[in-house]
């Protein structure tokens, strides 16, 4: 297993806490400790002999603190192998100590580009002698431990406290790898930075955080989260999400950010069954909730607003998986937490990626999110007819849910409220005719709704099967060929449609 016991000790953080176990335990076992700067001055008020690391090289930190540890006695001392008569004979030579232990904390670059810092602050936390530190003590795990995060100290305490100050082979190779993603992460990041406008083409994606889930989409598939939930959500109540939850919930929160008035919108399979706003949080989901309470039952619900005893009351009727909103009433909370495996979710106001990625093929393809959303203003009517203002508005609301429905999607609705919608079909038609028997099998008078498509009509069949079921005003996005035709049609049975030109397809 090669045991090593450490003798010496290179320590060069930026942040100081947690450090003090492991300071006492170096001191413990005789370790000679080696640092630079502020970390010399804390570990020596922790009682710990110091050799700075001006006096091992001969040489003082210059350049404002750029160049400290940058130097073949220090490198030396980490990279010379222990097995290898040519390293001993030169390490010798140049008088040049071994150094068993090296500990490193960072300059905290996300963390300074995350506070909004200059450009110039940004730079300066680049890491240059820390990042070098690490990945020469991980290249020579064979003979070194590498410390490469705070997050490790009470790890590496524990390890050399139950083998008294030494570390076998295997534990040092564990840490090399720890090492490696510390540096390889922190190197995606300042590339990425770096490369903010889009010239180099490369996918770099690194995420630290990870959750193991119970599983994937299905019991036989393994799931993990990678990301920080805590920065979006507080859970106030309920078990672990799931991988089906979570996808869910990104598609709630989503369609929910579409709206300023009071809304609610319930998912299921990350499409809407019912969405809508009112002049009160309980209206909004009474509404929500007729248009499909057989769907509803199970599903995810976003709400804008902080959610009152009012509408808990109603909310506590259901069986739903998880609840989103950005408030609970104390004692709406109280409440919807009867029940034990309910996730109730308080949403933070974080700003969201604008970028999507996703493995395709033996890949991955990366595009923008689409954050286009329609208001009268982009409506360009087509036909003689103009709609009316309350068509309008309904139109807006059909074209905000049907830009989050996949595709091929109808959506109809009023200006309050989604009555029904046709998802996830292999034509527009069949996604008309299951929109229409969805609303008329819970009794909804279509001719107090419009029709919202999320790409163009190739053909005239589907303003005829809508004009045939009462509705009387569209938008879609236009760019067929055979518009006119779509057209024609919508003015000889006296319909309103409006063009957007942007298209929403959703796969």
């Amino acid at each position: 297993m090669q045991s090593v016991k450490i003798k010496s000790a290179l320590i060069s953080v930026y942040y100081k806490d947690r450090l003090e176990p492991l300071v006492e335990l170096l001191k413990q076992h005789g370790v000679t400790i080696y640092s630079t700067g502020g970390t010399q001055t804390f570990l020596e008020e922790q009682g710990a002999e110091v050799v700075a690391v001006e006096d091992l090289t001969d040489y003082p930190s210059i350049f404002g603190g750029r160049v400290k540890t940058l130097h073949p006695k220090v490198f030396g001392g980490i990279l010379h192998r222990r097995d290898n008569d040519s390293d001993i004979s030169e390490r010798e030579k140049f008088e040049i100590p071994p150094i068993d232990l090296v500990v490193v904390d960072l300059y905290p670059f996300e963390e300074t580009v995350a506070s909004g810092a200059s450009e110039a602050d940004v730079i300066e936390k680049i890491d240059i002698g820390g990042i070098s530190l690490i990945r020469a003590a991980a290249k020579n795990f064979k003979d070194v431990l590498i410390v490469s995060s705070r997050e490790q100290y009470d790890e590496v305490v524990e390890l050399l406290q139950a083998k008294d100050g030494a570390t076998d082979l295997e534990d040092r190779k564990r840490f090399a790898a720890k090492a490696f993603n510390v540096s390889s992460h922190y190197d995606t990041h300042i590339f990425n930075y770096m490369n903010a406008n889009g010239e180099t083409q490369a996918l770099k994606i690194s995420v630290q955080d990870s959750t193991p889930l119970r599983y994937g989409e299905n019991p036989h598939q393994q799931g993990t989260f990678y990301g920080k939930l805590e920065d979006l959500f507080e859970q106030l109540n309920g078990k672990q999400l799931s991988y089906n939850n979570l996808v869910d919930v990104d598609a709630a929160v989503a369609l929910g950010a579409e709206f300023e008035e009071p809304a609610v919108a319930i998912l299921k399979h990350t499409n809407a069954c019912g969405c809508a706003t009112g002049e009160t949080m309980k209206e909004a989901y009474l509404n929500a909730l007729s248009s499909d309470p057989v769907s509803a039952f199970g599903g995810v619900i976003i709400a804008n607003r902080t959610i009152d005893m009012a509408v808990a009351e109603e909310l506590n009727k259901l069986f739903f998986e998880v609840l989103i909103a950005p408030d609970y009433d104390a004692d709406a909370l109280d409440l919807l937490k009867t029940k034990k495996n309910r996730i109730l979710l308080k949403q933070k106001q974080v700003e969201l990626p604008k970028k999507q990625v996703k493995t395709l093929l033996n890949g991955f393809v990366e595009q923008d999110k689409d954050l286009a959303t329609e208001t009268e203003a982009d409506f360009k009517t087509a036909t003689k007819r103009m709609p009316t203002t309350e068509e309008k508005k309904a139109l807006v609301f059909a074209a905000k849910v049907c830009k989050h429905t996949k595709s091929n999607t109808i959506v109809l609705a009023t200006d309050k409220m989604m009555f029904s919608s046709g998802v996830g079909q292999t034509s527009r038609v069949d996604a008309l005719r299951q929109a229409i028997e969805k609303a008329n099998s819970f009794g909804f008078d279509l001719s107090k709704t419009v029709m919202a498509s999320d790409a163009f009509f190739p053909f005239p069949d589907c303003v005829e099967i809508a004009d045939k079921a009462g509705i009387k005003a569209v938008v879609q996005p236009g760019g067929s060929i055979k518009d006119q035709d779509s057209i024609d049609y919508c003015d000889a049975h006296g319909m309103a449609m409006v063009m957007t030109g942007v298209r929403h397809f959703k796969h």
